[in-house]
């Protein structure tokens, strides 16, 4: 039902921010301004409609849990066995590259120049950029980071094997 209901607010919103003039009707003239405009008011307007309601729902759903007795927990069967993720961290890499693109978009003053107007080698051109600073800012002290631990776990083992 959130889904679903998810999926109509996004259907209602877009609706509205084209008639309301928030972004152009032409995907071509969407400048990054208003992608992160559209974007936010988006999230907002999620969570507002959505987002609470479900939230307050599973708080419920949880307090009423938490007071049943231990023997009517047993007859609804659900495992007291925690699943764990084993998801990578991909996605923090990913908005953090995300968000360096837009800083980049901004510094070189394309910001409010329609989308479509860019070429293809600005675009691939300033995503490797920002790639290869990402990588230059978190990469060599993750690097060093890393020998440090290396060189202090084989210093340990050499000492351990001394003795």
């Amino acid at each position: 039902m959130a889904v679903v209901s998810a999926v109509l607010v996004l259907l209602w919103f877009i609706g509205n921010a084209q008639s309301t003039g928030m972004v152009p009707t032409t995907l071509g003239l969407w400048t990054m301004g208003n992608m992160v405009a559209f974007l936010l008011h988006l999230i907002f307007w999620e969570v507002l409609i959505i987002g609470i309601p479900v939230i307050i729902a599973a708080l419920a759903g949880w307090l009423w849990w938490k007071r049943l007795p231990e023997e009517e927990k047993k007859e609804h069967h659900f495992s007291d066995k925690r699943s764990r993720s084993t998801g990578g961290g991909g996605g923090a890499i990913s908005l953090l590259v995300g968000i360096a693109f837009l800083i980049k978009v901004y510094a070189d003053g394309n910001w409010n120049f329609a989308v479509a107007t860019w070429t293809l080698d600005y675009l691939v051109s300033s995503f490797l950029s920002v790639l290869m600073w990402t990588i230059v800012i978190f990469g060599i002290p993750g690097i060093v980071i890393g020998l440090i631990w290396w060189i202090a776990n084989k210093r340990g083992k050499k000492l351990d094997s001394l003795s």
